[in-house]
């Protein structure tokens, strides 16, 4: 009885783009969640006595941010094997890492097991100094949690001691633990398997999984392996599952006691009983508990997973807000008040040659004739990231905006990485645009190598570096990072058979429309710079321009990369992301131009550069708090080569991306600013009358040949 997906359609229009990519969009997410139960949307019910598949993922640890295939490790092997859940696997998952896999453990709705046997294998060889510890043994050292699914709920863990129990609902549970004492490892070979169910009132005899949490133990169970031949009717309570037979068993694995009772705290760890050490002989038990909760809804039961049950309140994210926003408001009455003060002050008529002679002292204004000059150094690299940074930009906004409107969820493992690569791809036609436009302001001539540069430059850095992953990632044969080949195939359809194409065909219309006008006409010859002072450097303006945008992203930055690259939750504050987000643009554009104006003010004219590196400089920060934040998690036993380029790749990879996305918001600030102040320019240059010959000089400058000073400065002043 599941609810099945019924796409809605609607009539495409071939007036409007938009409805069709939104189309388009909604055909690829229904084909790509196929057997996916999404949030609150479709719910699904077992009939009572029905099998309940419990599925295993990847296994994580916070120390190495590697994930490790379930199946590396010795454990209990479904019947027929290892099967990957192709069914509920998609694009997001295979490139997050996500490895989902049947399980051997058996349970069925609403009926209780006790201590009910899995299987006997053999972890390999015991603990000693000196000699490398087997497989098992090295995952319990490295912290690493197995993470389990049931009707696409991920497990919680709970955990107990003498005084409390305490209940996580991220991060799984952990594979064993190091004694106290001893230093040596144990492994968690039985297992409390309780599920929550409610009952579904528009079906009798059915309900719904609300809530899935495992308590794991390690128990050092004295056993004899049996045979099916061995069974003897009068001397065991048969089961065909039973795999061994206990000696001087807990309470609930005791054949004998009819009142059966639930593994507890107390029996695992009474007087006389140790836990199973992570080597030899071992063999795994588990409970099932079946517990009716009336109170939780099925749409409501994600909420303590994406809340983290309240670890972190908002008052946390508002706090930061509230400090950035007071930034963006100091910076904004700093902008409003040069531009009032310097527009205010020099559009004022110049009628004698004390008035010309004051014009000439303003450093931002002498450099009218060429602060529209082209960039000196190479105009095609400024314009391919202009225009991929205006792709990264609308995809960005895109996605938070979907995320914001409950779309997508952490829920539906993969959406937001799959719906990134999407929006990406289809936008790329603003890619090739935005370069096109760019370009042909910059007068270049090789629209061609422009338009491919775009196609193939960022895509191309990105794919190469996730080769690079899952060949490595496939040579260690136990990291989940290494993805099927289909799932290669997809990537180089949506990279060469969406994406290029796209970028070509906003490129084509780009190079259709007119260059970006400007108030004042460029000179042929260009200006001398003066030496400018240290505070006009650019590692001064990189530093300062980058701290105030990463300060007002710190906390809301700490929080992804935690859920990114710890796993230690389910990210979903996508509201206080996107004000965030915002402010992030903000910054980014009031430094910019804040620097941008003092370096006119320097009479340095190469502003087009150095607006886009200033707007993009938080990704250094960014990039250096990696760090940082590595340094923290990672112990340098634990790390290795594949570590280092997983992390530090991909971290250099979203910094790029950051760099290339700001930096567009940076000079395309600069250029409305630069546009808006010099087009307020009004000089007292006489204007050439009808029967007054224009010489060359008119030509370029505009403005009509004079002698003295005078004419000096009307030589060099553009009408508007």
């Amino acid at each position: 009885s599941v609810s099945q997906y019924r796409p809605i359609h609607s009539p495409p229009s071939k007036q409007n783009l938009s409805i069709m990519m939104a189309l388009v969009i909604a055909l690829f997410l229904l084909q790509e969640a196929q057997g996916l139960s999404l949030p609150g949307v479709h719910p699904y019910s077992i009939a009572d006595g029905k099998a309940v598949r419990l599925k295993v993922n990847k296994m994580t640890s916070e120390k190495t941010l590697l994930p490790m295939d379930y199946k590396s490790l010795d454990f209990c092997q479904p019947d027929g094997g290892w099967r990957m859940d192709m069914d509920s696997q998609n694009l997001g998952e295979f490139l997050a890492g996500d490895l989902i896999q049947s399980s051997p453990y058996r349970l069925k709705m609403k009926v209780d097991m006790y201590c009910e046997q899995l299987c006997i294998t053999n972890l390999g060889q015991k603990e000693v100094n000196g000699v490398s510890p087997n497989k098992s043994v090295k995952a319990i050292q490295k912290e690493y949690h197995n993470n389990w699914i049931v009707d696409n709920l991920p497990s919680a863990s709970k955990t107990e001691d003498d005084t409390t129990i305490t209940t996580r609902f991220w991060g799984g549970f952990p594979v064993g633990f190091i004694a106290s004492d001893t230093k040596k490892a144990y492994i968690h070979n039985h297992v409390n398997i309780e599920i929550q169910y409610h009952i579904d009132e528009f079906q009798p005899g059915a309900a719904r999984v609300v809530r899935f949490t495992v308590q794991p133990f390690s128990i050092k169970h004295n056993f004899e392996p049996i045979e099916i031949s061995d069974y003897n009717d009068d001397d065991y309570d048969y089961n065909p599952f039973n795999v061994a037979n206990i000696q001087h068993p807990i309470e609930s694995c005791s054949p004998k006691i009819r009142s059966k009772k639930h593994t507890r705290y107390e029996m695992v760890y009474a007087r006389g009983r140790e836990p199973q050490p992570a080597s030899g002989q071992v063999l795994f038990t588990y409970d099932v508990i079946w517990v009716e909760n009336k109170e939780l809804q099925w749409p409501s039961r994600w909420d303590v997973y994406l809340t983290m049950d309240n670890a972190i309140p908002d008052k946390v994210h508002w706090y930061s807000i509230v400090k950035s926003v007071s930034v963006v408001l100091v910076l904004s009455a700093i902008i409003v008040a040069v531009l009032v003060r310097n527009l205010r002050s020099y559009n004022l008529i110049a009628t004698d040659e004390e008035g010309a002679e004051s014009i000439e002292e303003v450093g931002w204004k002498v450099v009218h004739a060429d602060v529209f000059r082209p960039p000196s150094f190479s105009p095609l690299l400024l314009a391919v990231c202009c225009g991929t940074g205006s792709q990264l930009l609308i995809t960005a906004v895109m996605a938070i905006l979907v995320s914001v409107l409950g779309v997508l969820s952490p829920a539906n493992r993969g959406s937001l990485l799959m719906v990134l690569l999407f929006f990406y791809a289809i936008n790329g036609s603003v890619a090739g645009y935005v370069t096109a436009r760019f370009y042909r302001t910059f007068k270049g001539e090789s629209w061609k190598k422009a338009t491919v540069c775009t196609a193939f430059g960022f895509p191309g850095i990105a794919f190469s570096l996730f080769l690079i992953v899952d060949i490595m990632a496939t040579l260690s044969q136990t990291s989940t990072y290494a993805v099927p080949a289909m799932v290669i195939v997809v990537l180089l359809f949506l990279w060469l058979g969406i994406l290029t194409p796209l970028v070509f065909l906003g490129a084509y219309k780009g190079f259709k429309c007119d260059v970006i006008e400007f108030p004042v006409n460029t000179s042929s010859i260009s200006r001398e710079i003066p030496v400018q002072p240290w505070f006009r450097s650019l590692p001064f303006a990189l530093a300062i321009s980058g701290i105030f945008p990463f300060r007002a992203c710190f906390v809301e930055m700490n929080f992804i990369l935690a859920s990114a690259w710890l796993d230690q939750y389910y990210y979903a504050a996508f509201g206080f992301l996107l004000i965030v987000f915002a402010i992030l643009l903000i910054l980014c554009a009031e430094m910019a131009v804040l620097l941008n104006f003092s370096q006119l003010k320097g009479e340095n004219y190469h502003w087009w550069w150095r607006s886009f590196i200033n707007g993009g400089s938080i990704s250094l920060w960014v990039f250096l708090s990696s760090f940082v934040h590595f340094n923290l998690i990672i112990e340098a036993e634990a790390s290795s080569t594949l570590i280092l380029v997983v992390y530090f790749g991909y971290m250099g990879l979203a910094s790029l991306g950051l760099f290339l996305m700001t930096g567009f918001v940076g000079i395309s600030a600069c250029l409305w600013f630069n546009k808006t102040m010099f087009a307020s320019i009004v000089t007292g240059a006489r204007l050439p009358s009808a029967s007054h010959s224009t010489t060359d000089q008119e030509m370029i400058t505009g403005a009509p040949m004079t002698t003295g000073s005078e004419g000096c400065i009307a030589a060099g002043i553009s009408v508007t």
